[in-house]
Protein backbone atom coordinates (compact mmCIF):
# COMPACT_ATOMS: atom_id res chain seq x y z
CA UNK A 1 0.00 0.00 0.00
CA UNK A 2 1.42 3.35 -1.07
CA UNK A 3 1.58 6.47 1.05
CA UNK A 4 1.37 9.84 -0.68
CA UNK A 5 1.48 13.45 0.48
CA UNK A 6 -0.39 15.02 -2.45
CA UNK A 7 -1.97 14.42 -5.84
CA UNK A 8 -0.21 16.21 -8.71
CA UNK A 9 -2.52 17.21 -11.56
CA UNK A 10 -0.19 17.55 -14.56
CA UNK A 11 -1.48 19.56 -17.52
CA UNK A 12 -0.27 20.66 -20.93
CA UNK A 13 -0.72 24.36 -20.21
CA UNK A 14 -1.91 27.18 -22.41
CA UNK A 15 -1.63 30.96 -22.91
CA UNK A 16 -3.87 33.28 -20.93
CA UNK A 17 -3.47 36.44 -23.02
CA UNK A 18 -2.31 37.68 -26.41
CA UNK A 19 1.22 38.37 -25.15
CA UNK A 20 1.53 34.77 -23.96
CA UNK A 21 0.76 33.10 -27.28
CA UNK A 22 4.13 33.08 -29.06
CA UNK A 23 6.20 32.39 -25.89
CA UNK A 24 3.85 29.49 -25.12
CA UNK A 25 4.22 28.07 -28.63
CA UNK A 26 8.00 28.38 -28.34
CA UNK A 27 7.82 26.30 -25.16
CA UNK A 28 5.72 23.65 -26.88
CA UNK A 29 8.01 23.40 -29.90
CA UNK A 30 11.31 23.96 -28.10
CA UNK A 31 14.23 22.23 -29.79
CA UNK A 32 12.30 21.28 -32.93
CA UNK A 33 13.45 24.19 -35.09
CA UNK A 34 9.94 25.37 -35.96
CA UNK A 35 10.21 28.69 -37.86
CA UNK A 36 8.49 31.77 -36.43
CA UNK A 37 6.18 32.04 -39.44
CA UNK A 38 4.80 28.58 -38.69
CA UNK A 39 4.22 29.59 -35.06
CA UNK A 40 2.28 32.61 -36.28
CA UNK A 41 -0.02 30.33 -38.29
CA UNK A 42 -0.87 28.33 -35.16
CA UNK A 43 -1.04 31.53 -33.09
CA UNK A 44 -4.07 32.61 -35.12
CA UNK A 45 -6.08 29.83 -33.52
CA UNK A 46 -5.38 31.25 -30.08
CA UNK A 47 -5.74 34.86 -31.16
CA UNK A 48 -9.21 34.01 -32.50
CA UNK A 49 -10.16 33.42 -28.86
CA UNK A 50 -8.42 36.50 -27.47
CA UNK A 51 -5.12 34.72 -26.94
CA UNK A 52 -6.64 32.63 -24.15
CA UNK A 53 -6.64 28.85 -24.16
CA UNK A 54 -9.44 27.37 -22.05
CA UNK A 55 -7.19 24.58 -20.78
CA UNK A 56 -5.85 26.32 -17.67
CA UNK A 57 -9.31 27.24 -16.42
CA UNK A 58 -10.46 23.71 -17.17
CA UNK A 59 -7.66 22.35 -15.01
CA UNK A 60 -8.49 24.78 -12.22
CA UNK A 61 -12.05 23.46 -12.22
CA UNK A 62 -10.87 19.83 -12.44
CA UNK A 63 -8.44 20.40 -9.57
CA UNK A 64 -11.25 21.76 -7.40
CA UNK A 65 -13.61 18.94 -8.38
CA UNK A 66 -10.99 16.30 -7.53
CA UNK A 67 -10.42 17.94 -4.16
CA UNK A 68 -14.14 17.88 -3.40
CA UNK A 69 -14.43 14.19 -4.32
CA UNK A 70 -11.34 13.22 -2.32
CA UNK A 71 -12.71 15.03 0.73
CA UNK A 72 -16.12 13.41 0.28
CA UNK A 73 -14.45 9.98 0.40
CA UNK A 74 -12.41 10.88 3.45
CA UNK A 75 -9.07 10.86 1.59
CA UNK A 76 -6.82 13.49 3.15
CA UNK A 77 -4.70 14.45 0.15
CA UNK A 78 -4.31 17.96 -1.28
CA UNK A 79 -4.45 18.37 -5.05
CA UNK A 80 -1.68 20.48 -6.56
CA UNK A 81 -1.37 21.49 -10.20
CA UNK A 82 1.49 22.09 -12.62
CA UNK A 83 1.87 22.41 -16.41
CA UNK A 84 4.46 21.27 -18.90
CA UNK A 85 4.37 24.35 -21.13
CA UNK A 86 3.00 27.32 -19.18
CA UNK A 87 2.57 28.65 -15.67
CA UNK A 88 2.16 27.16 -13.18
CA UNK A 89 5.11 25.07 -14.33
CA UNK A 90 5.57 21.53 -13.01
CA UNK A 91 9.04 22.31 -11.66
CA UNK A 92 7.72 25.21 -9.56
CA UNK A 93 4.77 23.19 -8.30
CA UNK A 94 7.07 20.34 -7.26
CA UNK A 95 9.45 22.77 -5.57
CA UNK A 96 6.61 24.31 -3.58
CA UNK A 97 5.30 20.87 -2.68
CA UNK A 98 8.70 19.97 -1.24
CA UNK A 99 8.75 23.22 0.75
CA UNK A 100 5.34 22.23 2.13
CA UNK A 101 6.62 18.81 3.18
CA UNK A 102 4.98 16.95 0.29
CA UNK A 103 7.70 14.65 -1.03
CA UNK A 104 5.63 11.68 -2.26
CA UNK A 105 3.37 12.68 -5.14
CA UNK A 106 0.86 10.69 -7.19
CA UNK A 107 0.50 12.27 -10.61
CA UNK A 108 -2.49 12.42 -12.92
CA UNK A 109 -1.51 13.39 -16.45
CA UNK A 110 -4.40 14.90 -18.41
CA UNK A 111 -3.95 12.38 -21.21
CA UNK A 112 -5.67 9.01 -21.39
CA UNK A 113 -3.61 7.08 -23.98
CA UNK A 114 -0.14 5.62 -24.43
CA UNK A 115 2.22 7.69 -26.58
CA UNK A 116 5.35 9.75 -26.20
CA UNK A 117 3.50 13.06 -25.91
CA UNK A 118 0.65 11.54 -23.90
CA UNK A 119 2.67 9.65 -21.30
CA UNK A 120 6.45 9.38 -21.53
CA UNK A 121 6.97 13.12 -22.12
CA UNK A 122 5.15 13.83 -18.86
CA UNK A 123 7.37 11.30 -17.11
CA UNK A 124 10.47 12.89 -18.62
CA UNK A 125 9.28 16.34 -17.62
CA UNK A 126 8.81 15.14 -14.04
CA UNK A 127 12.39 13.86 -14.02
CA UNK A 128 13.69 17.10 -15.56
CA UNK A 129 11.79 19.17 -12.99
CA UNK A 130 13.28 17.16 -10.13
CA UNK A 131 16.77 17.61 -11.58
CA UNK A 132 16.24 21.34 -12.17
CA UNK A 133 15.23 21.88 -8.54
CA UNK A 134 17.88 19.48 -7.17
CA UNK A 135 15.16 17.23 -5.78
CA UNK A 136 16.07 13.95 -7.51
CA UNK A 137 15.98 11.24 -4.87
CA UNK A 138 14.19 13.55 -2.43
CA UNK A 139 10.80 13.97 -4.07
CA UNK A 140 9.25 10.76 -5.43
CA UNK A 141 6.60 10.84 -8.18
CA UNK A 142 4.39 7.94 -9.20
CA UNK A 143 1.70 8.16 -11.87
CA UNK A 144 -1.77 6.61 -12.16
CA UNK A 145 -2.25 4.18 -15.03
CA UNK A 146 -3.37 5.27 -18.50
CA UNK A 147 -7.15 5.51 -18.16
CA UNK A 148 -8.28 5.20 -21.81
CA UNK A 149 -10.61 2.30 -21.01
CA UNK A 150 -11.65 3.20 -17.47
CA UNK A 151 -15.45 3.55 -17.19
CA UNK A 152 -15.08 7.07 -15.83
CA UNK A 153 -13.49 8.17 -19.10
CA UNK A 154 -15.52 6.03 -21.51
CA UNK A 155 -19.04 6.41 -20.11
CA UNK A 156 -19.32 10.17 -20.77
CA UNK A 157 -18.60 9.47 -24.44
CA UNK A 158 -21.31 6.80 -24.55
CA UNK A 159 -23.76 9.31 -23.13
CA UNK A 160 -22.61 11.96 -25.59
CA UNK A 161 -22.84 9.76 -28.67
CA UNK A 162 -26.28 8.53 -27.58
CA UNK A 163 -27.45 12.15 -27.34
CA UNK A 164 -25.74 12.96 -30.63
CA UNK A 165 -27.71 10.25 -32.42
CA UNK A 166 -30.90 11.65 -30.97
CA UNK A 167 -29.94 15.18 -32.07
CA UNK A 168 -29.32 13.96 -35.62
CA UNK A 169 -32.62 12.06 -35.71
CA UNK A 170 -34.45 15.19 -34.55
CA UNK A 171 -32.64 17.45 -37.03
CA UNK A 172 -33.20 15.14 -40.04
CA UNK A 173 -36.55 13.35 -39.66
CA UNK A 174 -36.54 9.91 -41.20
CA UNK A 175 -32.74 9.61 -41.42
CA UNK A 176 -31.48 6.03 -41.29
CA UNK A 177 -28.87 5.96 -38.54
CA UNK A 178 -27.47 2.65 -39.82
CA UNK A 179 -26.78 3.76 -43.39
CA UNK A 180 -26.82 7.58 -43.49
CA UNK A 181 -24.89 8.48 -40.32
CA UNK A 182 -21.19 7.99 -39.65
CA UNK A 183 -19.50 8.34 -36.29
CA UNK A 184 -16.03 9.86 -36.49
CA UNK A 185 -13.83 9.14 -33.48
CA UNK A 186 -11.18 11.85 -33.59
CA UNK A 187 -7.84 12.04 -31.82
CA UNK A 188 -4.57 13.92 -32.16
CA UNK A 189 -2.41 12.66 -35.00
CA UNK A 190 1.17 11.81 -34.09
CA UNK A 191 4.18 10.78 -36.21
CA UNK A 192 4.05 7.15 -37.33
CA UNK A 193 7.46 6.54 -35.76
CA UNK A 194 6.10 7.61 -32.36
CA UNK A 195 2.83 5.71 -32.83
CA UNK A 196 4.63 2.48 -33.69
CA UNK A 197 6.77 2.81 -30.55
CA UNK A 198 3.83 3.48 -28.24
CA UNK A 199 3.19 0.90 -25.56
CA UNK A 200 5.37 -2.07 -24.66
CA UNK A 201 7.06 -3.60 -27.71
CA UNK A 202 6.37 -7.13 -26.45
CA UNK A 203 2.62 -6.59 -26.76
CA UNK A 204 2.96 -6.54 -30.55
CA UNK A 205 0.31 -3.95 -31.40
CA UNK A 206 1.49 -3.54 -35.00
CA UNK A 207 0.84 -0.49 -37.18
CA UNK A 208 0.03 2.49 -35.01
CA UNK A 209 1.20 0.76 -31.84
CA UNK A 210 -0.73 0.89 -28.58
CA UNK A 211 -1.89 4.43 -29.36
CA UNK A 212 -4.03 3.42 -32.33
CA UNK A 213 -5.02 0.08 -30.79
CA UNK A 214 -6.30 1.71 -27.62
CA UNK A 215 -8.41 4.23 -29.56
CA UNK A 216 -9.88 1.53 -31.79
CA UNK A 217 -10.72 -0.64 -28.79
CA UNK A 218 -12.48 2.19 -26.92
CA UNK A 219 -14.37 3.24 -30.05
CA UNK A 220 -15.63 -0.34 -30.46
CA UNK A 221 -16.78 -0.42 -26.82
CA UNK A 222 -18.76 2.76 -27.41
CA UNK A 223 -20.29 1.40 -30.60
CA UNK A 224 -21.27 -1.83 -28.87
CA UNK A 225 -23.08 0.22 -26.21
CA UNK A 226 -25.29 2.20 -28.61
CA UNK A 227 -28.93 1.55 -29.33
CA UNK A 228 -31.50 3.02 -31.70
CA UNK A 229 -32.47 6.52 -30.49
CA UNK A 230 -36.04 6.73 -29.28
CA UNK A 231 -37.17 10.31 -29.63
CA UNK A 232 -39.90 9.82 -27.03
CA UNK A 233 -37.54 8.56 -24.33
CA UNK A 234 -34.54 10.39 -22.89
CA UNK A 235 -33.12 7.35 -21.12
CA UNK A 236 -31.29 5.22 -23.73
CA UNK A 237 -31.68 2.12 -21.55
CA UNK A 238 -35.39 2.14 -22.42
CA UNK A 239 -34.58 1.43 -26.07
CA UNK A 240 -32.65 -1.74 -26.84
CA UNK A 241 -32.48 -1.86 -30.63
CA UNK A 242 -28.77 -2.36 -31.45
CA UNK A 243 -27.20 -0.05 -34.00
CA UNK A 244 -25.15 -0.88 -37.06
CA UNK A 245 -24.01 2.71 -37.56
CA UNK A 246 -20.75 3.02 -39.47
CA UNK A 247 -17.70 4.48 -37.76
CA UNK A 248 -14.04 5.18 -38.28
CA UNK A 249 -11.03 6.43 -36.34
CA UNK A 250 -9.76 9.73 -37.73
CA UNK A 251 -7.01 12.15 -36.79
CA UNK A 252 -6.55 15.88 -36.41
CA UNK A 253 -4.10 18.64 -35.48
CA UNK A 254 -1.15 17.38 -37.52
CA UNK A 255 1.80 19.76 -37.20
CA UNK A 256 4.75 17.96 -38.84
CA UNK A 257 6.37 18.49 -42.24
CA UNK A 258 4.77 16.77 -45.25
CA UNK A 259 7.82 14.54 -45.61
CA UNK A 260 7.14 12.91 -42.21
CA UNK A 261 4.38 10.25 -42.16
CA UNK A 262 1.71 10.88 -39.52
CA UNK A 263 -1.36 8.87 -38.58
CA UNK A 264 -4.18 9.28 -41.09
CA UNK A 265 -6.84 9.94 -42.30
CA UNK A 266 -7.27 13.57 -41.33
CA UNK A 267 -10.83 14.22 -40.22
CA UNK A 268 -11.44 16.78 -42.96
CA UNK A 269 -10.26 14.39 -45.66
CA UNK A 270 -12.52 11.70 -44.22
CA UNK A 271 -15.56 14.00 -44.23
CA UNK A 272 -14.96 14.94 -47.87
CA UNK A 273 -15.39 11.30 -48.91
CA UNK A 274 -18.65 10.67 -47.08
CA UNK A 275 -21.25 12.17 -49.48
CA UNK A 276 -20.26 9.65 -52.17
CA UNK A 277 -21.32 6.90 -49.74
CA UNK A 278 -24.68 8.49 -49.01
CA UNK A 279 -23.75 9.80 -45.57
CA UNK A 280 -25.96 12.72 -44.54
CA UNK A 281 -24.78 13.32 -40.97
CA UNK A 282 -21.70 12.80 -38.80
CA UNK A 283 -21.25 12.60 -35.08
CA UNK A 284 -17.78 13.85 -34.16
CA UNK A 285 -16.39 12.27 -31.01
CA UNK A 286 -13.21 13.89 -29.58
CA UNK A 287 -12.13 10.50 -28.24
CA UNK A 288 -8.50 11.44 -27.68
CA UNK A 289 -9.18 14.44 -25.47
CA UNK A 290 -10.02 14.98 -21.83
CA UNK A 291 -11.43 18.52 -22.14
CA UNK A 292 -12.70 21.01 -24.73
CA UNK A 293 -9.36 22.76 -25.18
CA UNK A 294 -8.02 24.68 -28.15
CA UNK A 295 -7.51 21.77 -30.55
CA UNK A 296 -11.08 20.61 -29.94
CA UNK A 297 -12.50 24.12 -30.30
CA UNK A 298 -10.51 25.08 -33.39
CA UNK A 299 -9.90 21.85 -35.28
CA UNK A 300 -13.32 20.32 -34.63
CA UNK A 301 -15.71 23.16 -33.79
CA UNK A 302 -14.35 25.36 -36.57
CA UNK A 303 -12.51 23.44 -39.27
CA UNK A 304 -14.38 20.12 -39.17
CA UNK A 305 -17.73 21.90 -38.90
CA UNK A 306 -16.87 24.09 -41.89
CA UNK A 307 -15.84 21.03 -43.91
CA UNK A 308 -19.09 19.28 -43.00
CA UNK A 309 -21.12 22.30 -44.08
CA UNK A 310 -19.17 22.55 -47.32
CA UNK A 311 -20.17 18.99 -48.23
CA UNK A 312 -23.76 19.33 -47.08
CA UNK A 313 -23.39 17.09 -44.04
CA UNK A 314 -25.08 17.70 -40.70
CA UNK A 315 -22.43 17.54 -37.94
CA UNK A 316 -22.86 17.12 -34.20
CA UNK A 317 -19.86 17.30 -31.87
CA UNK A 318 -19.92 15.25 -28.67
CA UNK A 319 -18.55 16.82 -25.43
CA UNK A 320 -15.32 15.66 -23.82
CA UNK A 321 -15.43 14.24 -20.27
CA UNK A 322 -14.32 17.59 -18.80
CA UNK A 323 -15.49 17.63 -15.20
CA UNK A 324 -18.43 15.28 -15.58
CA UNK A 325 -19.22 13.41 -12.35
CA UNK A 326 -18.30 10.07 -13.95
CA UNK A 327 -14.88 11.33 -14.99
CA UNK A 328 -14.01 13.03 -11.71
CA UNK A 329 -15.17 10.00 -9.74
CA UNK A 330 -13.20 7.73 -12.07
CA UNK A 331 -9.97 9.64 -11.51
CA UNK A 332 -10.41 9.35 -7.76
CA UNK A 333 -11.08 5.63 -8.22
CA UNK A 334 -7.68 5.45 -9.93
CA UNK A 335 -6.08 7.29 -7.01
CA UNK A 336 -7.64 4.79 -4.60
CA UNK A 337 -6.27 1.90 -6.66
CA UNK A 338 -2.78 3.09 -5.84
CA UNK A 339 -3.53 3.90 -2.22
CA UNK A 340 -4.99 0.43 -1.68
CA UNK A 341 -2.74 -1.54 -4.06
CA UNK A 342 -5.86 -2.93 -5.71
CA UNK A 343 -5.06 -6.14 -7.64
CA UNK A 344 -5.38 -5.98 -11.41
CA UNK A 345 -8.26 -8.45 -11.35
CA UNK A 346 -10.33 -5.95 -9.37
CA UNK A 347 -9.55 -2.93 -11.52
CA UNK A 348 -12.25 -1.90 -14.02
CA UNK A 349 -11.35 -1.79 -17.72
CA UNK A 350 -13.82 -1.71 -20.60
CA UNK A 351 -11.45 -3.22 -23.17
CA UNK A 352 -9.35 -6.38 -23.21
CA UNK A 353 -6.21 -4.22 -23.46
CA UNK A 354 -6.47 -3.07 -19.87
CA UNK A 355 -6.24 -2.46 -17.06
CA UNK A 356 -3.00 -0.70 -18.08
CA UNK A 357 0.24 -0.67 -16.11
CA UNK A 358 0.93 1.42 -12.99
CA UNK A 359 4.62 1.38 -13.87
CA UNK A 360 5.49 1.93 -17.53
CA UNK A 361 7.34 -0.94 -19.19
CA UNK A 362 10.98 -0.72 -20.34
CA UNK A 363 11.35 1.27 -23.56
CA UNK A 364 7.69 2.22 -23.61
CA UNK A 365 6.69 5.14 -25.89
CA UNK A 366 10.13 5.98 -27.23
CA UNK A 367 10.61 9.18 -29.21
CA UNK A 368 12.88 7.97 -31.99
CA UNK A 369 14.06 11.47 -32.93
CA UNK A 370 15.05 12.48 -29.39
CA UNK A 371 16.04 9.15 -27.86
CA UNK A 372 15.47 8.14 -24.26
CA UNK A 373 15.78 10.74 -21.53
CA UNK A 374 15.57 10.11 -17.80
CA UNK A 375 11.99 9.48 -16.70
CA UNK A 376 10.15 8.64 -13.49
CA UNK A 377 7.25 6.22 -12.85
CA UNK A 378 8.62 3.58 -15.19
CA UNK A 379 11.35 1.04 -15.86
CA UNK A 380 14.50 2.21 -17.65
CA UNK A 381 15.14 3.22 -20.27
Amino acid sequence: MAQYDAVLLAGFGGPEGQDDVIPFLRNVTGGRGIPEERLEVVAKHYRHYGGVSPINDQNRVLKAALQVELTRRGIDLPVIWGNRNWAPYIKDTISQAHADGQDRLLAIATSAYSSYSGCRQYREDFAAALADKDLTGTVHIDKIRQFFDHPGFVDPFITGVTQGLKDVALAIPGINVDTEVEILFSTHSIPMTDANKSGPAERGFGEGGAYAAQHRAVAQVIMDSLVEPDLDKLDPSESRVPLKTQWQLVYQSRSGPPSMPWLEPDINDAIALLPARGIRAVIIVPLGFVSDHMEVMWDLDNEAMETSEKFGIKAVRVPTPGVSPDFVSGLVDLIEERLNDTPASDRPAKTTLGPWYDVCRPGCCENVRLGFKPAVAGMAP
